[in-house]
């Protein structure tokens, strides 16, 4: 059976270690979260499947996390709008402890089984919505107890977990499972599993917002104009699908009408 990620580590004397080898060998392990993704492409497909579903009918989506594993969801869903110009409040991140926790821990907060529930009510949460609980040990109350009353409630979960057969998995609809084994440093789930984790989360939620229509081709159409490097982006993008030549009047444009894809479809209507 693999090891979890609060196994021993399969490196001993750490301290004795020069800075090259804790490097080399942090490197050796980090290497063999990618293919442990891999495995689960499944289980992301449905999961973001079901999202996008959801999504389409007006619904949101919520990830739960407490410690590293809620920051990361929080990280992805306050990315969203500024990249895809999804409309604030359509992708959120909660976590344990409160925005707080964001930047320090908040003590014991992860182990309350009711407060995962309550902080999604706050937000109206409805059948329309979908759950994804973040846990890397697949077991932090907080995650476990929301996700068991969305099930009571008809509303979608899933669950992104770095151990294999965790009790998250067992009670999401949509389980992710990306068993990394024992982490570097033992137990410190902010290492392999934290990047597992990110990479599911980039995965989703790229996905699901370009079967939402808010990539044209390759590009972020619907990007906000939010400093001087995105507008200089969406000015040469502008240029490149329009034609103009003079990069004052596409970025007069682009300004005026708020976003690549609005300047474009301006553009060829006027």
């Amino acid at each position: 059976m693999s090891k979890t990620t609060e196994s021993d580590s399969y490196y001993n004397n750490l301290e004795h270690m020069s800075i090259h080898e804790l490097l080399v060998n942090m490197n050796k392990e980090d290497k063999t979260v990618p293919l442990a993704v891999e495995k689960a492409i499944p289980q992301i497909e449905k999961l973001a499947e079901a999202i996008v579903n959801n999504m389409q009918k007006g619904g949101r989506l919520f990830y739960i996390g407490a410690g590293t594993s809620g920051r990361l969801g929080i990280v992805d869903a306050s990315e969203c709008p500024p990249t895809y110009g999804i409309e604030q409040g359509r992708v959120l991140g909660l976590i344990a402890g409160g925005d707080d926790a964001i930047r320090k821990a908040v003590e014991f907060a992860e182990d309350d089984i009711t407060q995962g529930w309550k902080d999604l009510e706050a937000y109206n949460i409805n059948v329309n919505d979908v759950v994804v609980g973040i846990a890397a040990s697949g077991s932090t109350p907080y995650v476990v107890g929301a996700l068991k009353t969305c099930n009571q409630k008809n509303i979608t979960t899933g669950c992104i977990t770095c151990n294999a057969e965790s009790e998250v998995a067992k009670v999401a609809k949509f389980p992710i499972e990306v068993v990394v084994g024992a982490e570097f440093v033992t137990g410190s789930t902010r290492m392999k599993s934290g990047t597992a984790q990110k990479l599911v989360l980039n995965m989703l939620s790229t996905s699901v917002m370009i079967k939402l229509g808010r990539v044209k081709g390759n590009k972020m159409v619907d990007m906000q104009l939010s400093n001087n490097k995105l507008v200089e982006r969406g000015t040469l993008m502008l240029m490149k699908n329009t034609g103009i030549t003079d990069h004052e009047t596409a970025k007069a444009l682009l300004l005026k009408e708020g976003s690549v894809r609005n300047a474009t479809e301006a553009f060829f209507n006027k």
